[in-house]
């Protein structure tokens, strides 16, 4: 859901989208994303998916025939690699087991097979199996053994909602979209590049029209897009901005950690068996094995009459893995309730549970959240 005040932003009257009100207002949006991505650079804002993000990554810095090393810990992982794959690129995936990070000694036996990529590929936070990767380790093997390798970051289900430095860490292409952290309508992509990828952008010969990068730093110079913005996207980012920016960065973080906690905690006392490496366990996104003798469409479907939406597994995991998002506009009050949601249909399907025992775990993992998983690991910084 959307906060009230996010909502009622998109309907708002539409302005001239090359006049000097909306120039404001992109200029405003996109200098407030500057403390969240931890970087110095432009952020541009484009009309699309998050997807549409990671394709202007690629297709900004590469070229048909690049060298390019994709780290995937999951679906979205393969997603990166294959539209890297699509537009030309020859992909080599490092494929980690499920439900766990990828490894900074698996990316270093590939640099050493190959120690010359043009990129490397990793993601943030891999929502299909609530894993968030050590970004910092990974680009620190990148720098020591390829310091040519542009790195490409797929942060769109993580970045603000944990700590992150895109220039501390040397990233060269960040990308996060509206629908997650930010707090409103899925449509638009964020996207921020080093000096090395804008380099490496004079260059790139992948077909590129609608998500030219070049372009849009062009026209944001000038405060426009080269085509036509969602505007009312565009009102709604201004709104919840301006409420991140109020909340602070500690406290959105210790609020993302209490909720990660408190869902973790909340399904282990409900007989859940938690699906992602507790070192890596992600604050947005939990995920769980669907218990046994459990058949997860009748789950699912007596968890929507009673309101509560939660996502099934993708892939190979579909039927077998629950998650819980908790990232955005969410407080551990929402992961509680959904939490009491799960026991009472559990209960209902005639699982032995002690009622209100999920609904304990979970308050009290959230009042303990360094207790009940590993936040700071998960967000990097070990």
């Amino acid at each position: 859901s959307l906060p009230d005040a996010v909502r009622e932003a998109g309907a708002k009257q539409m302005i001239n989208h090359r006049g000097p009100e909306f120039a404001a207002l992109l200029n405003r949006i996109s200098g407030r994303f500057k403390p969240f991505f931890g970087t110095r650079n432009d952020v541009l804002l484009l009309t699309c998916s998050g997807t549409g993000g990671l394709e202007a990554a690629a297709v900004n810095v590469l070229s048909p025939g690049d060298r390019v090393i994709g780290m995937s810990v999951g679906e979205f992982g393969d997603r990166f690699a294959a539209i890297a794959t699509a537009f030309g690129a020859s992909v080599t995936t490092v494929q980690a087991e499920r439900g766990h990070a990828a490894e900074p000694e698996a990316l270093r036996k590939a640099l050493h097979t190959d120690p010359h990529p043009k990129a490397v590929l990793l993601t943030h936070n891999e929502t299909s199996t609530g894993v968030t990767n050590p970004i910092r380790e990974l680009a620190a093997v990148v720098h020591e053994l390829a310091p040519n390798a542009l790195i490409l970051v797929d942060a769109i289900s993580g970045l603000g909602a944990v700590p992150f430095e895109m220039d501390g860490w040397g990233l060269d292409i960040v990308v996060t979209g509206s629908q997650k952290t930010w707090m409103v309508a899925p449509g638009m992509a964020m996207i921020a590049l080093s000096e090395r990828a804008w380099a490496a952008n004079a260059t790139a010969k992948m077909p590129r029209y609608y998500l030219d990068l070049a372009s849009a730093r062009e026209f944001a110079a000038k405060g426009q897009t080269p085509a036509t913005p969602a505007v009312a996207i565009l009102f709604q980012l201004d709104v919840a901005m301006e409420m991140l920016e109020r909340e602070g960065l500690p406290a959105i973080f210790a609020r993302h950690a209490a909720c990660a906690a408190a869902a973790r905690a909340g399904l282990v006392a409900l007989g859940f068996r938690l699906f992602a490496d507790p070192a890596f366990a992600s604050n947005t996104v939990t995920a769980a094995w669907v218990p046994e003798g459990t058949d997860w469409k009748s789950f699912n479907a007596a968890l929507l009459e009673h309101g509560l939406v939660i996502a099934g597994g993708q892939g190979n995991l579909a039927g077998k893995i629950v998650r819980i998002g908790h990232l955005g506009d969410v407080n551990v009050n929402d992961v509680v309730d959904a939490i009491e949601t799960i026991e009472t249909v559990l209960i209902a399907a005639g699982r032995p549970l002690t009622k209100g025992a999920g609904k304990a775990a979970a308050e009290h993992a959230a009042q303990h959240p360094s207790h009940a998983g590993t936040p700071v690991a998960a967000a990097g910084h070990r």
